[in-house]
């Protein structure tokens, strides 16, 4: 079967565009990415600095599976790092979809789920929630789950680019209405960004949960994550997960992440008390209300995007073009630190004209 692939946009630092633009990433304020703008913990820094790169990694990632279930509550045969969610989002699509099988996404949201779905021939079904406060309607998602008996239903819990957060009432009617051949894949990115923790069990036999630890933990570049769900789910993407997937360096830091989540905590805190004073100014710059659960959140922008982030770009600072996300007015923004966050205001003041 030919694989239907095309290029998708993610937000970071693209060094050979800034070396098109003479820009260095030395002195760039990125705002494209939604991690812990806080860093890594020390240990997690230690930790890598200490990795014998010479010896291959545990392929079975047995310490660090052990110690996550420990942390979720869970067993181990009912958790699997990878490598970052987007190798375990390809895995789901390869365990799971046959061609023609529909496959239902809640969007505007993260690209790599219809990526893959369309990799595999599925017939992907967005439903979009809608500008300025994208609200999902729930009935008509219910309705269409029902309806098309759809083989996946992915969605991102808070949602990325918006924000939007589904309650666990919201939830649980969408796993009552999914048949026992849907399985839901509920992407937890972002969970932490909330208070609703780093760690937790899943919930429902046809249930995949994806947990990041790039985000919440500050771990973007050397990609690590993990998928909590029945054994015998998990066991269908194990067999297709290349040997060696989570590195060694990625599964040292994982572990050290586990001793310092005190670190990670009041990271967290400061981050909340700090987002909460830049949407509120934000929100004066732009003219427009901030509807975020979440440390990131989009903006409609007076005119397209791209052209915004170039002349934003220009001044050493990255924003998310949402134009991915069919969004080509929005960006998206991730709160920093206070002063980081300073400079982006100043500059957006001007393109606002207020």
């Amino acid at each position: 079967m030919p694989f239907n692939l095309y290029h998708e946009d993610h937000g970071g630092l693209d060094p050979a565009e800034l070396r098109s633009l003479g820009l260095s990433s030395g002195k760039m304020l990125d705002f494209s990415v939604n991690s812990n703008p806080f860093g890594p913990s020390p240990r997690v820094l230690e930790a890598i600095r200490s990795v014998d790169v010479s010896k291959y990694p545990d392929r079975h990632c047995g310490e660090l599976s052990t110690r996550l279930a420990d942390a979720n509550t869970v067993q181990e045969d009912d958790i699997l790092p990878g490598n970052g969610t987007a190798e375990l989002i390809w895995l789901i699509a390869m365990s799971f979809i046959k061609p023609g099988d529909p496959v239902l996404i809640l969007g505007p949201t993260f690209g790599e789920y219809s990526r893959a779905a369309r990799a595999l021939g599925a017939e992907v079904i967005e439903i979009r929630a809608q500008p300025p406060r994208f609200l999902p309607e729930l009935d008509l998602l219910l309705d269409k789950i029902q309806a098309t008996r759809p083989r996946l239903v992915f969605f991102c819990n808070p949602n990325n680019p918006t924000g939007c957060l589904l309650s666990e009432g919201e939830i649980h009617q969408i796993k009552q209405v999914c048949s026992d051949e849907t399985i839901l894949v509920l992407d937890e990115a972002y969970r932490a960004f909330y208070g609703q923790g780093f760690f937790g069990p899943f919930n429902g036999r046809n249930t995949i949960v994806l947990r990041s630890m790039t985000k919440d933990f500050a771990l973007a570049g050397i990609r690590l994550g993990y998928a909590l769900a029945d054994r015998g789910v998990l066991q269908s993407m194990r067999n297709l997960q290349p040997a060696w997937s989570v590195n060694a360096v990625a599964q040292a830091a994982g572990l050290a992440v586990l001793d310092d989540l005190s670190y990670y905590e009041r990271s967290l805190i400061d981050l909340h008390q700090e987002q909460e004073r830049f949407f509120s100014a934000l929100a004066a710059t732009t003219g427009q209300p901030v509807y975020s659960s979440t440390h990131f959140c989009v903006v409609q922008t007076p005119e397209e995007a791209g052209i915004i982030r170039k002349r934003l770009l220009e001044r050493q600072i990255q924003v998310r073009d949402c134009a991915s996300f069919g969004l080509p007015d929005h960006i998206r923004l991730s709160s920093q630190k206070p002063d980081t966050n300073t400079r982006l205001l100043n500059e957006l003041r001007q393109i606002f004209h207020l």
